[in-house]
């Protein structure tokens, strides 16, 4: 059962993860009129529904009861404020990671978009070139505080035996408060204008849900496997959304390098998760 979900939840995450980014790209780069959604609403929102499916799913588990779901909120919550605090170190990480992937797919996508390679004046390739450097940055600063976070919230979960949905529950909880702060201090004037909810469609509503559904779906592939394997989940991913773009969206011709990467990549996968049978005992002469 274990390995069934183990897999399962990996396989889930790569579809989760390459629907993210190739539907918030999309959106991110998709000129409509209005105001565009914020990216930093967009976090909180996929936060309080993250939080939400972990109440409803703990409620499922405690046989659909209203007082024992109020008792294990209770006591596994407040009852152990030092275990809750735990959360909030990979909550502001993993709040300053969605944000940066936010900025990267708008920088590193926009500029492709909004300034095609064949009518490019050299204001347009200084914008773009500085656009392509925020976005690898964004990326960066995302994978270098991904691991760390990964790794923590790994040690959390496996060193206590709370369910990944009341620790879901904690880690939404800060993460809801990290970004609210940030919209306060990045987009506080544009909400009090516009409102909180500007800008949103079917299409945001859709990133939302799929970035919610991420945070429960990496969660249970680090109960149930470990953050290696999460990683390698990531990277499959990655060249799913690649190749997708290259025969879908037609805005990336593969090199020679990227295919050396990606059968690496898919090396490092198998290799990691073959597990060889033991040899038998040679027999005695």
């Amino acid at each position: 059962m274990s390995a069934n979900l183990k897999y399962l939840s990996l396989g889930i995450l790569v579809f989760q993860t390459t629907s993210l980014v190739l539907t918030m790209r999309y959106s991110r780069t998709l000129k409509e009129e209005g105001p565009r959604y914020l990216s930093s609403t967009a976090v909180v929102v996929a936060e309080l529904l993250k939080i939400m499916a972990c109440i409803l799913l703990v409620y499922k588990d405690s046989k659909c009861s209203l007082r024992a779901l109020n008792r294990i909120l209770h006591d596994e919550i407040l009852n152990k404020p030092m275990e809750t605090l735990k959360l909030a170190i990979p909550s502001g990480i993993y709040t300053l990671q969605n944000n940066l992937l936010y900025v990267a797919l708008s920088n590193l996508d926009a500029a492709t978009y909004q300034w095609p390679s064949d009518s490019q004046e050299l204001n347009s390739k200084e914008l773009s070139a500085g656009s392509q450097f925020v976005g690898l940055m964004a990326v960066l600063t995302a994978c270098f505080s991904s691991g760390f976070a990964g790794v923590y919230f790994e040690k959390i979960l496996k060193e206590t035996k709370q369910s990944v949905w009341i620790r879901n529950i904690q880690l939404g909880f800060f993460g809801s408060i990290f970004g609210l702060m940030g919209v306060y201090v990045y987009d506080g004037e544009l909400v009090s204008k516009n409102g909180f909810f500007q800008g949103y469609n079917r299409l945001t509503w859709i990133v939302v849900v799929l970035q919610a559904l991420g945070g429960l779906v990496i969660a249970a592939v680090i109960k149930y496997a470990d953050n290696i394997l999460k990683g390698f989940a990531t990277s499959l991913s990655i060249i799913l959304s690649t190749l997708i773009s290259y025969f879908w969206l037609q805005d990336f011709v593969p090199t020679s390098v990227f295919f050396l990467g990606a059968i690496l990549v898919i090396t490092a996968t198998f290799l990691y998760g073959y597990d060889p049978k033991p040899a038998g005992n040679p027999t005695k002469a």
